[in-house]
Parts: C-alpha cells; sequence; structure tokens
C-alpha cells in the first residue's frame, strides 16, 4: 500500500467498550485543539462503537492528580496528550514505549490491565508524512530541523528509522541541540535558530509562528527548486513560513496533515480499530477552512 493512499475500514466486529466509554485530549491551554473534531468525524462513521472523544484542561501541577482519578474510570480508554506536559507524561506514566522512551515525551496515554502507558503516535506520524514527500520526489540529503522539543525528538527518531541523518537542528540552546545532535549521530553541527537552511527540507518542530508567536525563521530562498516545508503549527494552518514555502512553489505539509495521522493511529490504540479514512478529504478540508 503506498504511504500516501488512506487504509480500508475493517470489517471487523466492533470491539466490547465499557458503557460511557470515551478518550480525551490534554493539555493546557486546551479550547484551541482540533482532535475532538477529527476523532468525531471518525466516530460518526463508524455505528458499531458507542463511545465519545472529548477535551480536558490539564496543565503540569495538575497531571498527577488527573492519572491518580482517571486511573480508577473504567470507562476512560486513555487520552492524547498535548503541550506543555508530553515530558511530564512519560514521567508519571507507569511503562513506555520504545518510542516514547526515544522521542523522551509522550503524546498519548494509555490504560493497561491497571497500569497507564506512555505512548508516541508523533513518531509514526512524521515517518509516514516524511515517506509521503519521499514518494513524491522531494529530496531528503540535507534537512533542517527548528527545535530540540518532544516533537523535535519524535522528528531525529522518525528520521533515524527512515535512514535519515543529513540533518541540522536549528536551536535556541545550541548546547541542547549538540547533545541531540550526538545522540542521534547527526551529519551536521547545529546552527542558531535564525540561521537561514540551505538544501532540501525544514521541518518546524516548535511552537514559533502559531497565534501569537512570531516566526523566527521563514527565510526558505536557499533551498532548492525541489524543496519542501513541514510546519507542525497548526493554528494558524498556513503560517508565515509555509506563505513563504508556497510562494516559492516548494512542498508543503501542514500541521493539519501531522494531526491527522498521530490522531489515526492513536484512534485505533483508544478504540481497538481503525478508522475509516474513505471521507478523509471532507475532514481535512474542514479542518483547514
Amino acid at each position: 500500500m503506498s504511504a500516501s493512499t488512506p487504509p480500508a475500514p475493517t470489517s471487523a466486529p466492533a470491539p466490547a467498550l465499557p458503557e460511557g466509554a470515551y478518550a480525551e485530549v490534554i493539555g493546557d491551554p486546551i479550547a484551541q485543539s482540533k482532535s475532538p473534531e477529527i476523532h468525531a468525524h471518525w466516530l460518526a462513521a463508524d455505528a458499531g462503537l458507542a463511545a465519545r472523544y472529548e477535551r480536558t484542561r490539564v496543565g503540569r501541577d495538575g497531571l498527577a492528580d488527573y492519572l491518580a482519578q482517571r486511573r480508577g474510570d473504567p470507562a476512560w480508554l486513555g487520552c492524547n496528550v498535548t503541550m506543555p506536559i508530553k515530558l511530564e507524561a512519560i514521567r508519571l506514566a507507569d511503562e513506555a514505549t520504545d518510542r516514547a522512551v526515544a522521542a523522551g515525551a509522550a503524546n498519548l496515554l494509555l490504560p493497561r490491565e491497571g497500569r497507564v502507558i506512555a505512548g508516541n503516535s508523533d513518531v509514526g506520524a512524521v515517518m509516514l508524512l516524511l515517506a509521503r514527500l519521499h514518494e513524491a520526489g522531494r529530496p531528503m540529503a540535507r534537512l533542517h530541523l527548528y527545535g530540540t522539543g518532544g516533537a523535535a525528538r519524535a522528528v531525529l527518531v522518525a528520521a533515524a528509522a527512515l535512514g535519515h541523518g543529513g540533518i541540522v537542528i536549528h536551536a535556541r540552546n545550541l548546547q541542547k541541540a549538540v547533545q541531540l545532535a550526538v545522540q542521534f549521530g547527526l551529519a551536521y553541527q547545529p546552527v542558531p535558530l535564525d540561521t537561514p537552511p540551505e538544501g532540501d527540507g525544514v521541518i518546524n518542530a516548535t511552537p514559533l509562528g502559531m497565534v501569537g508567536r512570531e516566526c523566527l525563521n521563514c527565510d526558505v530562498s536557499r533551498l532548492g527548486e525541489e524543496g519542501w516545508v513541514f510546519d507542525m503549527v497548526s493554528a494558524p494552518v498556513e503560517t508565515d513560513l509555509l506563505k513563504a514555502a508556497k510562494a516559492r512553489g516548494l512542498g508543503i505539509v501542514d500541521g493539519i496533515d501531522m494531526l491527522v495521522e498521530q490522531a489515526a493511529a492513536s484512534y485505533e490504540l483508544f478504540f481497538g480499530r481503525a478508522p475509516d479514512r474513505r471521507d478523509d478529504a471532507a475532514l481535512l478540508a474542514r479542518l483547514r477552512a
């Protein structure tokens, strides 16, 4: 199956879920999250699943209490985790998957046999989106990664799995960037965040460029003609960085693409089967409106 082809819906019987079953997304702030809309779209298409997906505001100080409450709730199927608690989530979980450990952050918490497991579906989403760029003929020899946090680590784990080691990290904290470069065996030395990228592609794994935060490096003039930009920011959908890439005719992957792919993996873990993605075009159009 092509990396760009959504999977067909499963014909297997619906899994048995507890009464009142629900999953959710947590973080602070949380009102802006598009995850409930994504999951509601797929749940509406799956008549066999009696479940819901919600949002709950949880900050760093409240995560331990939140988990203590959810552990005793048999209807809780787990949660997605967003800023600023991805690092705390992996620390407070009982166990963590290999990808969550490698990324040093969790965007998933799942109840399993009385324990809470930290997972990371960001890694798989990045792998899929990079594979799509590769299938489309976009070059991958020299990539530029903005950031050193949990999202950036997920990119590095995904890139390593795909064999892409030619990555330049752009960061405000160069000491942390150097540590990551050494840990992941990168071919290039990190550079300051505002250094213009030269090469094939840019991945923004920082919150810079989102609503209320300035883009500190939107210069894509030195990327190649077949270059591309992947911006994980989803609000606004078209960031200043993506506008600069669009003006040059470069390939584009936006934060909505990232949200939907990590959500698809999360959905299967929460509800026991893959979502019906045959109407994803309508979902994507609505999320970008």
